[in-house]
């Protein structure tokens, strides 16, 4: 499932490619790319000259597996080589190299062409929905290496998706409306499929587990983070619901899992499964989103992919304008690699409340995040459009609530700093969906490149303001 680059080398004749290295340099710096980022490099053999040149150049891509078009410009490359590749929607790159002297006869005239070819793929590609990056440097060039990497990362996310199997055990939790998704656009949008699953499956197979096994499981637990107060039976109950979950999602062949953890599994078997969510992000690296939130499961694939790691899907819980700052919270399952700390397996503190028994029903993971550089992104509208902010875990006014939380601040994008208040009003003026993954390490630009290659809309940062918002503005 790796990405496969396949490069296009193209110039005229009269042009010098070959006595400067153009064409050498360019498939050396690739290949290493693509050993260390674990994709494939291919190229065609032909060095198209004109349109009927190009479609053989392309063609013998295709065959060998290539998902991305790299035109590269080792010298002046004539227009109906770019118009030919243009006009095949495959994901495109063009790429001019520098000019060796700048004195006496030009020798690769590679940026007028790089001109040229974008020029011409305007005219006859939809870029809003087939986008072509360009890049402008020599083999080697740190920001040019860096710029590809960031498309490769980007595409791969993009590759990961399609095909990529969700399973909803359950459905959406009672009245989350904003949460449905249309299983038609987000298939057609990003190629993502949804397949449901009846609860009574996870509480069948978590009914007939094996004991020893259930017992192995909650030794590897117990070794992660210490179990404070919750009961062996609800431990009992949280290994059978991992063993369970994980079965499902081999025998479905699911990437991820969008799981309904309310209200149906305290009446049966009488738990909650938040740390088993955890354990399974953790352990299998396998998403596991709460209250049945299906674009939360496609957006912790992103990140994945991305990443290599999960993020912690979390609710935007208490803002605190005053500081600058927002708790990220939920008190569900969350990867305990985020941990700044200690972690431990409580009791779920809202399940059971005010109730006899108290909140007694389930385990989850309880830890505070590790302070440093963050990203919050989210898939949002049936897969047609993304957020994303940077920021940065700092201590906060109080603990925050139990669970997995951070105390979030000093939040900007592509136009720079933003408040708080700006984030507010950016989620609540959108209508985000509810969750958001938040994920160490600053990787907004290449989610955002991501959202671009998928044609998906970016909903930008709304700055605070007095009044109504503008959609609601006569």
């Amino acid at each position: 499932m790796s990405l496969t680059i396949g490069l296009i080398k193209a110039s005229l004749p009269s042009y010098f490619p070959q006595r400067h290295g153009v064409f050498e340099a360019a498939r050396t710096m690739l290949q290493a790319v693509a050993r260390e980022d674990g994709y494939q490099f291919v190229e065609a053999d032909t060095i198209p000259m004109n349109a009927e040149d190009a479609r053989k150049a392309i063609q013998e891509c295709k065959q060998l597996g290539a998902d991305f078009l790299l035109l590269l410009h080792g010298g002046f490359t004539m227009g109906d080589v770019a118009r030919q590749i243009a006009s095949d929607p495959m994901p495109m790159g063009v790429w001019a190299t520098p000019e060796p002297t700048l004195t006496d006869d030009i020798q690769l005239n590679n940026f007028v062409s790089l001109n040229m070819s974008m020029s011409i793929a305007r005219g006859v590609r939809n870029l809003r929905k087939h986008p072509v990056q360009w890049y402008l440097g020599a083999p080697g060039d740190e920001a040019l290496v860096d710029r590809m990497r960031q498309t490769f990362s980007a595409l791969s996310a993009r590759k990961a998706l399609r095909g990529a199997r969700i399973g909803v055990v359950g459905g959406l939790a009672p009245t989350f409306y904003n949460m449905e998704v249309s299983t038609d656009a987000l298939l057609q949008s990003l190629g993502v499929e949804v397949e449901h699953v009846d609860i009574h499956k996870l509480t069948d197979l978590m009914s007939g587990q094996d004991k020893e096994e259930v017992a192995r499981e909650l030794a590897e637990m117990s070794a992660k983070a210490e179990v404070c107060g919750v009961s062996d039976p609800q431990m009992d109950l949280t290994a059978q619901a991992v063993l369970s979950l994980r079965r499902i999602a081999k025998e479905g062949r699911f990437d991820a899992l969008a799981v309904s953890d309310w209200p149906a599994l305290q009446e049966n078997p009488g738990m909650h499964p938040g740390a088993a969510f955890s354990w399974l992000e953790e352990k299998d690296r396998l998403p596991v989103a709460s209250e049945g939130d299906v674009l939360g499961a496609v957006t912790q694939l992103v990140v994945k992919s991305l990443t290599g790691k999960l993020g912690c899907l979390l609710d935007m819980t208490s803002p605190h304008l005053e500081r600058d700052q927002i708790l990220m919270w939920h008190g569900g399952g969350g990867p305990l690699h985020m941990a700044g700390g200690s972690v431990s397996w409580i009791n779920h503190p809202m399940i059971g409340r005010g109730t006899e028994e108290g909140p007694v029903f389930g385990a989850i993971a309880d830890y505070e995040f590790a302070h440093g550089p963050v990203t919050v992104l989210r898939v949002a509208r049936h897969g047609t459009a993304g957020f994303a902010v940077q920021g940065e875990v700092a201590t906060g006014p109080a603990s925050g609530f139990t669970g997995c939380r951070g105390w979030v601040s000093r939040f900007e994008d592509a136009q720079g700093p933003r408040s708080a208040a700006d984030i507010v009003t950016t989620v609540l003026e959108h209508g985000l969906e509810h969750h958001f993954v938040l994920v160490p390490g600053a990787v907004r630009e290449v989610f955002e490149e991501f959202t671009r290659w998928c044609a998906m809309e970016q909903l930008g940062v709304i700055p605070a303001h007095p009044g109504l918002p503008s959609y609601l503005q006569i």
